[in-house]
């Protein structure tokens, strides 16, 4: 069992984590309910900036963008991820479709006007669209939207409702980034018993290029205490949709059991720190609210904020394969 890990940011779920050109870390997450009666939460986009990852614990925090700026986009906004994408900043991200509904989730993306995306302002661009003959994607519960890009090539990866939440991939052109050119490739569905604890789910996929491999985690099961982290890996210069150039590992590389304090871990992001050194920040529940005592131990899990963000260094074995359990 690995030592404590302090809180990085409390009651901040779905923690991303990114550095840009302007030297600046910037942090983004779901935005809580604090119980089912709550009449905000899931409603904004939240975001801080600091000059080293430490520093975003301490910095401020802003709403750049809320329910009210949309007529697309209505509550239960969940983990939104900001990126740079052909020089110039998104966040993309999971809103419902109609006003509250929680079941009619699907991916969405808002443009920052200028090149601060602290304080610039941002512009509604709607729900994600599919290239002609993607008669699945973005159409009945989406979410947890990611992007990178490996060999020139740019990438969405994200969960979407195909029987079970599994993550799907497809490539995009960068200039038109809320559209994807190819259709949705099935990257992994829920298949070993750990995925598959309350409810089977793969969601959450995290992408980290490291020594010529890609390495996409996800989370997996309900988002309790069974909630943990799963790799696939695939060579960066591969067909990345191609399945066959895919590895997916029989058992996590995070869990409850790892952790001293801490269950439920998932949803994490990669990013490099101030030393080049990977690190991921994910979030997790703790102690109180295993045990129920924090106040909303009695609510769907929906409406519960208490977890937090928390970071860890990334470690690697004589492989070169990431270890995340120490």
């Amino acid at each position: 069992m690995s030592n404590a890990t302090n809180i990085f940011i409390k009651d901040r779920a779905d923690p991303f984590v990114t550095k840009g050109d302007d030297g600046y870390y910037y942090f983004t997450a779901s935005y809580p309910m604090y119980g089912k009666n709550d009449k905000t939460g899931y409603d904004r986009i939240i975001l801080r900036r600091a000059k080293t990852i430490d520093g975003l614990a301490v910095a401020r925090e802003k709403s750049i963008w809320n329910v009210s700026d949309s007529d697309t986009a209505f509550r239960f906004i969940w983990a939104p991820e900001i990126h740079k994408i052909d020089g110039v900043w998104y966040v993309l991200f999971a809103a419902s479709g109609s006003e509250n509904n929680v079941w009619d989730i699907d991916c969405h993306i808002i443009k920052c006007e200028g090149d601060d995306p602290y304080n610039d302002k941002w512009i509604d661009l709607g729900k994600f669209i599919t290239c002609d003959g993607d008669d699945f994607s973005f159409r009945g519960f989406s979410l947890d939207m990611t992007y990178f890009e490996c060999c020139g090539k740019h990438y969405v990866a994200w969960a979407q409702n195909g029987g079970n939440s599994n993550v799907y991939l497809a490539e995009i052109n960068p200039s038109e980034p809320r559209k994807t050119v190819t259709p949705a490739m099935l990257l992994t569905k829920p298949e070993y018993p750990w995925e598959m604890v309350n409810i089977p789910v793969n969601e959450g996929p995290a992408v980290m290029i490291h020594e010529g491999k890609v390495f996409l985690a996800f989370s997996a099961s309900a988002t309790g205490p069974e909630y943990c982290i799963g790799l696939m890996y695939a060579d960066e210069n591969a067909d990345l949709l191609n399945i066959n150039n895919w590895t997916k590992l029989s058992q996590p590389l995070l869990a409850s059991a790892d952790l001293n304090g801490e269950y439920g871990p998932g949803h994490n992001s990669f990013v490099k720190d101030e030393n080049g050194e990977w690190v991921f920040v994910y979030h997790s529940r703790d102690e109180k609210c295993f045990k129920c005592e924090c106040g909303f131990g009695d609510e769907d899990p929906l409406y519960d904020p208490c977890r937090s963000a928390r970071k860890r260094k990334v470690l690697w074995d004589e492989k070169g394969f990431p270890i995340l359990n120490r």
